[in-house]
């Protein structure tokens, strides 16, 4: 039972080392559909994956097992939901998912949404059941599975439309609100200037989202920046230092062709017949 406990401490460990100020790295799963991309998460030195269904057509069995593959080698599962989609929620978190990521929150009402889906009465509505692979499947009664599970989730909201940066502070006033991350792509995009990512108006936004989450004990993140000056400039306002390193479909798309300049090159050099 030991190793199932420390499964479903991943959540807190998750968050514990963003509080500490410990980097913690987070690999993105978009086109891979088998456990060997967790396995090379956890061989690299990653600490979570986050499996992207709101950019990929994968299904929930699929993301699932990605999860529980990945709360096996110590990684925190955390998968990022279509927008708007709620009632996946709960069949991932009892899936294997121990990490909720919502994407386009703009009002608290919202994030109230979202947080039910995620936590049992009386702080929700996530549905009773009595097996989840962080247990190991073994039933157990509602009144030890649900706050553990309560415990171990962590629900990370996504602002990145002007409204949900205006609303930012009554978003992260809400219990059960663990983290709030700006999402820089889309806000650029909402706001007119796609991938302007040091324009003042997304410091500006920045500084916003990070006072609300100072002003309500809650963590603040930055995502889809990869400068990384620019990316420090903004995390001086207050961001964690949890970073995706990558999405698995760039990392590939990267490592091939760079080994096709590769080999372009090294034929260049070879001297005439």
């Amino acid at each position: 039972m030991n190793r199932f406990v420390q499964q479903t401490n991943a959540g807190n460990d998750f968050l514990g080392r963003l509080r500490a100020g410990k980097p913690t790295l987070i690999l993105g799963v978009r086109g891979a559909r088998t456990t060997d991309i967790v396995r090379v998460a956890h061989s690299t030195g990653h600490h979570a994956i986050l499996v992207d269904l709101e950019h990929s057509t994968m299904s929930l069995d699929v993301a699932a097992g990605l999860c529980t593959a990945a709360a096996d080698l110590g990684l925190m599962p955390m998968v990022r939901t279509p927008e708007r989609d709620y009632g996946s929620i709960g069949r991932l978190l009892d899936g294997g998912a121990l990490g909720l990521v919502a994407p386009r929150i703009e009002t608290a009402e919202e994030a109230r949404t979202i947080v039910g889906a995620c936590r049992f009465p009386p702080r929700g509505q996530r549905s009773q059941l009595a097996s989840v692979p962080a247990l190991g499947m073994r039933p157990t009664p509602g009144a030890v599975l649900n706050p553990t599970l309560d415990a171990a989730t962590v629900v990370q909201i996504i602002v990145e439309t002007p409204l949900g940066v205006d609303n930012s502070d009554a978003i992260a006033a809400v219990d059960g609100v663990d983290m709030l991350t700006l999402g820089a792509n889309d806000l650029t995009a909402e706001l007119g200037i796609a991938g302007q990512f040091d324009h003042p108006l997304v410091r500006e936004a920045a500084g916003t989202v990070a006072k609300a989450c100072a002003n309500h004990g809650k963590l603040f993140m930055v995502a889809g920046i990869s400068d990384p000056v620019l990316f420090a400039s903004l995390a001086q306002l207050g961001a964690c230092r949890a970073f995706v390193t990558g999405m698995d479909t760039d990392l590939l798309f990267g490592a091939v062709q760079s080994r096709a300049d590769a080999v372009l090159q090294s034929l260049s050099e070879e001297s005439p017949a």
